[in-house]
């Protein structure tokens, strides 16, 4: 994988340039909040509903309204690119103009906020199919713009779009170091939510903590 890409969009990255009205965010500590021990989510996984997912019918993520206004000229998306890049710096807007993000889910490093997607860790798909069809806009507003839980995460865009809605048992990070982690953020999502997990993705999920 290739540590650096040219930009697809008209964002140019001004090293070493003091950019005007630009605010420098430092290094930021590039890894979630509310991060449980891996005994913690081992009991938390134990304590979740088994059951096959539900039907897909009906899902779009219009009907997760993201990213949202966080005050301060800041979307959620921002908000998550400030979080978890080093040296970044952004315009009045909130923008990043600069800045690197390194994806846990590969070890890629990057200096485009285009080459850089913030992922749900349980995709939006995969919580309609185990609890969320059933929830208010308000509730799917909160759940994929949530700042205080383990679920959004800077990561390599095409790393993403590989990963699109798949569990577990279908989908894991490149760098099997990161399954641990990866587990431990899935499961506090699920208990904090009240999501289900099915059998396949259960199992996967005990054997990525067994590597903690």
């Amino acid at each position: 994988m290739p540590t650096t890409r040219t930009v697809r969009n008209s964002f140019t990255v001004l090293a070493g340039v003091a950019l005007l009205g630009s605010v420098t965010v430092g290094v930021a500590g590039a890894t979630p909040p509310g991060i449980p021990s891996a005994d913690t989510a081992k009991s938390q996984l134990a304590g979740l509903t088994v059951k096959p997912d539900g039907s897909q019918t009906g899902y779009s993520r219009d009907k997760f309204p993201h990213w949202i206004d966080q005050g301060n000229s800041c979307n959620t998306r921002e908000l998550v690119l400030k979080r978890d890049g080093t040296n970044v710096k952004v315009g009045s807007d909130c923008a990043p103009t600069s800045g690197t993000w390194t994806s846990p889910y590969d070890g890629a490093t990057w200096s485009s906020p285009s080459d850089v997607d913030i992922d749900h860790v349980v995709p939006l798909a995969d919580a309609w199919r185990t609890g969320a069809s059933s929830w208010t806009t308000a509730q799917r507003q909160a759940y994929a713009n949530d700042l205080t839980d383990p679920q959004l995460i800077a990561v390599t865009d095409n790393v993403n779009q590989e990963k699109g809605d798949k569990s577990p048992d279908q989908w894991k990070p490149p760098s099997t170091g990161y399954w641990c982690t990866y587990a431990k953020m899935w499961v506090t999502v699920k208990a904090k939510f009240k999501l289900t997990v099915n059998s396949a993705e259960k199992s996967a999920l005990t054997d990525m903590l067994g590597r903690c």
